[in-house]
């Protein structure tokens, strides 16, 4: 049951007597935070942490800003308990998990939640909650009580995969792996009826729990080369792509300042803008040097032949090792939500595009036998989330790297999460020359 990390430690008063309990006056106070609290997510969600205001989130509730500052003093107050709220849903709805008999019922009960909650919010039966996109955009001591909470939902989480079967490593980046997922569906299930949410929930189970291939098929995908990389220093234009890239992912579009982005180059303003024209170019640029890498890799898997099986391994264990290795990373989706109106329509129309090649893959493997009959479009949503979220894999599996990433954390996926551990002989990332 989702718990209210406002009132955690609160004594519940017995249910005859809890309007007693429960002055006028505090109801409204309640009320009222309530509904600053959720006018601020949906603000967030539009516009980032660093693009909302105090006055604008008063003024969707219709109150003076210093009545905001009356329950949240500072914005990183009110942004750390929209997190925290966020967080508190997503621990209740595990927590309500957690009451299926096995894992994999574990599993697929989590997504019918979710998906669920998703379907009430998109009837209005539900205010939205916050994106943690912006959650590294937060000062001390906001963000340490915000990762703490994250933390212990991440471990909570973890608990599906206690069985004694898999290292640390290998839950952690399953659980790094399906809360990716969980986030990521938000961007992808309006595709549907809400009345149809539930069938997309029982899909997405089916997809992470058995996985994707048909039987005679192995995971045995050979990485491509990395592409040759020009010589770059650190005023280059590749290296102002790879810094805003960087800060973008960590704090956001409206985070990743100017001076932050000269700072993490250890350049002057004058020197950024000798290189780029203004800010909102050089992040165009960013996404189109991200999709350029992802469309790259999708052809030259297309190009060296094989399966459909084949072809959709090699370009997903590819592109999480080059998201880890020095041309990375890409630009994470959830930088999509406080771009501009125009840019954010362009680039999520093309990344819609790229999930749908991965698509492509899938449904040539259904017709030459190499993948199972599955629901191709959720199947190549879930590949491209777990590509996108790769970037983050050290800050979760500490230890991982360029070579072992894939093994580690995009085989659950084509196998599914709780297939075993892969062994050396297993990995099948020797480069393909």
């Amino acid at each position: 049951m989702p718990h209210r990390l406002d009132t955690v430690d609160d004594p519940v008063p017995p249910p005859a007597r809890a309007a007693e309990a429960a002055p006028r006056q505090t109801r409204r106070y309640a009320q009222k935070r309530d509904a600053i609290l959720h006018a601020a997510a949906a603000l967030f969600n539009e516009a980032g942490v660093k693009g909302t205001t105090l006055t604008d989130v008063a003024r969707s509730v219709g109150l003076m800003t210093n009545s905001v500052t009356y329950y949240y003093r500072r914005k990183e107050d009110l942004a750390a308990a929209c997190f925290l709220h966020t967080i508190g849903v997503l621990d209740g709805l595990v927590a309500q998990a957690e009451e299926a008999p096995t894992a994999p019922a574990r599993l697929q009960r989590l997504l019918d939640l979710a998906v669920a909650h998703r379907a009430a919010l998109a009837a209005g039966a539900e205010p939205d909650i916050a994106v943690l996109n912006d959650v590294r955009a937060l000062p001390a001591p906001q963000a340490e009580s915000v990762f703490r909470a994250y933390n212990a939902l991440f471990r909570r989480l973890r608990g599906l995969f206690d069985d004694g079967a898999l290292d640390r490593q290998d839950r952690n980046a399953r659980t790094h792996l399906l809360l990716s997922v969980l986030h990521s569906t938000r961007l992808w299930i309006g595709r549907y009826e809400p009345r149809d949410y539930a069938r997309a929930a029982q899909r997405m189970g089916d997809l992470l729990i058995h996985g994707m291939t048909a039987p005679g098929s192995a995971w045995n995908p050979r990485l491509l080369p990395e592409p040759a990389r020009p010589e770059e220093s650190e005023v280059s234009p590749e290296a102002f792509l790879r810094a805003a890239t960087i800060l973008i992912n960590q704090q956001g579009y409206r985070g990743a300042s100017v001076e932050k982005i000269s700072g993490l180059l250890k350049v002057t303003k004058g020197s950024f803008y000798h290189h780029n024209d203004n800010k909102d170019d050089l992040v165009a640029n960013c996404f189109a040097r991200s999709f350029a890498q992802i469309r790259a890799v999708q052809d030259a898997a297309a190009e060296a032949g094989g399966s459909g099986w084949e072809r959709i391994c090699t370009a997903s264990a590819t592109l999480v090792r080059n998201q880890l290795g020095p041309g990375g990373p890409l630009l994470r989706v959830t930088a999509f939500s406080a771009l501009p109106e125009a840019l954010r329509t362009e680039t999520r129309r093309t990344m819609n595009r790229l999930t749908e090649r991965f698509g492509f893959c899938l449904v040539d493997g259904m017709a030459d036998g190499s993948v199972r009959p599955l629901d191709a479009g959720i199947a190549a949503q879930l590949v491209s989330s777990m590509v996108n979220a790769a970037a983050e894999l050290p800050a979760w599996v500490p230890g991982i790297t360029p070579e072992t990433a894939a093994g580690l954390y995009a085989r659950p996926l084509f196998l599914g999460l709780f297939a075993p551990a892969a062994v050396a002989a297993q990995a099948g990332t020797a480069p393909r020359s």
